[in-house]
C-alpha cells in the first residue's frame, strides 16, 4: 500500500550515503510504473548508480521523471544519466511490448525488469465491489505484471541471462481489497513459478511484497477518493491494519522499498530466484 506518490521531478531516493556507486555500471534495466512513488524512487536509485534506465508509465509526467535524472547528473559536473522514458497501457500486451521494444531499441539490451505497476483503486469490503471493479481491480494490478514478463523473457532467455523483480503486497492479507489482494498473489504466484521455468535459461524471478509505504501526494490518482464518510472509514481501516500488522508500527519509506527492490536486481542477490521478500516492517502478508 502506498499512501501516494510524488508530482515534481525532484529526488525521493533517500540520502546519497544509501546509493553504491557503481552496482548498475553497465545495465540496461526497465522500470514500470516509474513516473511517481516506488517505481521513480527505484529509477532515480538505479541511475544514481550507474544504470542505464528506460521508465515506463502510462502519465506523460514519467518524462519529466526521465528529464530530472538526466540533469541531476549533469548537475554535478558528471556526465548525464542514461535515462529514457516510453508511455505505454500496459494493462494489454500491445503495450507491454511496446514499451521492451522501445527499451531495446534505447538501450541495445535489457539486464533487468523491475514489474511494479498497481495498486488498489478502491478500498471496501469485498461485498460492496461492483463486477467492473472487480475487473478494473485484477486488469491493473495483475496484467501489466504478466504482460510485461511474457514481453521480456524472449530477450533475457536469448542473451542468456537477466533479472525480473516483480512487486507483489503483504496486501495478500489484509481488509477492504479483496480484488487487489487476489491481482498481488498472482504477482507472487507469476514469480515463483516463472522462476522453475527461466531458471535453466540463467534468468532470475523474484519478487518484493511491500507493506504500507508513506509517499508524497500523488500526481495521478488511482481513482477516486474516498468521498463519503463510510468510504473514508474503510480506508482507515486499511491504514489502521497496514500499521498494526508490522512489528514495527510504522509505514516505510520509498527508499527502503527502492533499497529493496534495487538489491534484488543486482548482482549481489545472484543467487536469489523465485523469493518473495517482504518489505514491511515484519508482516509476513
Amino acid at each position: 500500500m502506498s499512501s501516494a506518490a510524488g508530482a515534481a521531478p525532484e529526488t525521493v531516493v533517500g540520502a546519497a550515503a544509501s546509493v553504491h556507486p557503481g552496482r548498475f555500471a553497465g545495465k540496461a534495466v526497465v522500470i514500470t510504473g516509474a513516473a511517481q512513488g516506488i517505481g521513480r524512487a527505484v529509477a532515480e536509485r538505479i541511475a544514481a548508480e550507474g544504470g542505464e534506465v528506460t521508465l515506463v508509465d502510462r502519465a506523460d509526467l514519467v518524462h519529466e521523471v526521465a528529464d530530472g535524472i538526466r540533469a541531476g547528473g549533469a548537475a554535478d559536473g558528471a556526465a548525464a544519466a542514461a535515462a529514457h522514458a516510453v508511455t505505454a497501457d500496459l494493462e494489454t500486451f500491445d503495450g507491454a511490448l511496446a514499451a521492451v521494444e522501445a527499451a531495446v531499441a534505447a538501450a541495445g539490451r535489457i539486464d533487468v525488469v523491475v514489474n511494479n505497476v498497481g495498486g488498489t483503486i478502491w478500498a471496501k469490503p469485498y461485498e460492496h465491489y461492483s463486477p467492473e471493479e472487480i475487473e478494473k481491480e485484477v486488469r491493473r494490478s495483475l496484467f501489466p505484471t504478466l504482460w510485461m514478463c511474457r514481453a521480456a523473457l524472449p530477450h533475457l532467455i536469448g542473451q542468456g541471462s537477466g533479472t525480473i523483480v516483480n512487486v507483489s503486497s503483504v496486501a495478500t492479507r489484509g481488509v477492504n481489497r479483496v480484488p487487489y489482494a487476489a491481482a498481488k498473489g498472482g504477482v507472487r504466484a507469476i514469480t515463483t513459478a516463472l522462476a522453475l521455468e527461466a531458471a535453466p535459461h540463467g534468468v532470475r524471478v523474484v519478487a518484493t511484497a511491500p507493506g504500507g509505504t508513506d509517499a508524497p501526494p500523488r500526481a495521478v490518482q488511482r481513482g477516486p477518493l474516498p468521498a463519503t464518510e463510510q468510504e473514508r472509514q474503510w480506508y482507515q481501516q486499511i491504514v489502521d491494519q497496514t500499521v498494526g500488522s508490522s512489528l514495527l508500527k510504522r509505514h516505510g519509506t520509498l527508499a527502503e522499498q527502492a533499497a529493496a527492490l534495487c538489491f534484488l536486481a543486482s548482482d549481489e542477490a545472484s543467487y536469489i530466484t523465485g523469493t518473495v521478500l517482504p518489505v514491511a516492517g515484519g508482516d509476513l502478508g
